[in-house]
């Protein structure tokens, strides 16, 4: 995982960035998706900004945290028919680009497509170099 984090952030321009992982079940991420964005249900990964607000400028190297359902990134990997790892990684290299500034559920669909292809970008970047099968 650190691997593949630092290759996504060496990609985005962000060496020396900071962020945090946090793999939970689905429970623990139902908790915060309710507690912190209103949605009363699982999902596979949410991102916390540090970078945001009134005081996201003391510390522009700490990005933020990353924290992932890793109940709900084996279900979406056994529906999907591809490997847990693989899923994971793809979930990580989501919510690093959240942390970065991308954005496909508020921004419209020109963002939502600009995050996408980024992600397809990284993701077999992630794959030619080996990090992921």
């Amino acid at each position: 995982m650190r691997k593949v984090a630092e290759r996504v952030l060496s990609a985005l321009g962000a060496e020396g960035s900071e962020l945090s992982l946090s793999i939970v079940g689905d429970r623990a991420i139902r908790i915060i998706n309710r507690e912190y964005l209103a949605k009363d249900r699982p999902t596979n990964v949410i991102s916390f900004s540090l970078r945001e607000g009134e005081f996201g400028h003391l510390n522009p190297e700490m990005l933020g945290d990353v924290v992932i359902s890793a109940d709900t990134a084996a279900r979406e990997a056994d529906d999907a028919g591809i490997p847990f790892y693989e899923r994971f990684c793809f979930l990580l290299l989501h919510g690093i680009l959240h942390l970065s500034g991308y954005d496909h559920e508020r921004s419209g669909e020109k963002e939502a497509a600009r995050m996408e292809a980024k992600e397809q970008e990284l993701f077999q970047l992630l794959r030619q170099e080996g990090l992921i099968g």
